[in-house]
């Protein structure tokens, strides 16, 4: 399989470090939606990351889309997200809060490195900063009722924490969130512990190699 997308991207990430975890082999084409736009829509019409091309030549796209692939890839007894009810809803919960919080700090990245500074609009991205901060806090509280050394859903690690970790690394590594120590201290240590896990170093390593 081929997945196409730069590892900066919590959205690839997380794809990349599901596969790492559930020992799914993959090549990775790191792709920029910008400088290889065209590339990636050969394979997604929508140039957008991630995209999974599987052996046969078939492409999934969104990384929604493709961990429910993987998931059932490798069965129900090791996929990341609970199969059924009180603990599925709880991950698909926290899920979209960590994706909702990615996403708003996206949108801030993009105002910033795409419109010019006199075509910014200051209140709609003081709108997305306070909804990634809401979504932040709730994640938090998610961490902290967890407990320290506990994962999210349940008593084994799911997609909800694959998903909290590559969006809180994807948010500080762009200082959207603040970089006071206080501030989101159950969440930070979670992400911590899992970004000290083998397939997330690995991807990390990946992502930080030199680009040739």
């Amino acid at each position: 399989m081929l997945l196409i997308g730069m590892f900066d991207s919590p959205f690839v990430r997380r794809v990349a470090v599901s596969l790492k975890l559930l020992d799914i082999g993959f090549e990775h084409a790191n792709w920029s939606v910008g400088r290889d736009f065209d590339r990636i829509r050969a394979y997604n019409p929508l140039g957008r990351v991630p995209t999974l091309v599987l052996d046969d030549g078939e492409a999934l796209i969104e990384s929604a889309a493709i961990l429910d692939y993987i998931d059932e890839l490798v069965g129900p007894a090791r996929a990341l997200l609970p199969r059924s009810g009180p603990e599925r809803r709880a991950a698909l919960k926290l899920m979209a809060m960590a994706v909702g919080a990615a996403e708003k700090c996206v949108a801030q990245v993009y105002e910033e490195a795409f419109r010019p500074p006199e075509r910014r609009h200051a209140p709609w991205v003081e709108r997305c900063r306070e909804q990634m901060l809401a979504a932040a806090a709730q994640m938090e509280r998610a961490c902290a009722a967890a407990g320290a050394g506990a994962w999210l859903v349940g008593e084994r690690r799911t997609q909800a924490d694959v998903t909290a970790t590559c969006a809180y690394t994807f948010m500080s590594d762009t200082g959207r969130l603040p970089a006071d120590p206080a501030q989101f201290p159950a969440w930070r240590a979670h992400a911590a512990r899992c970004e000290a896990l083998p397939a997330f170093q690995a991807v990390r390593a990946a992502w930080s190699a030199p680009k040739s």
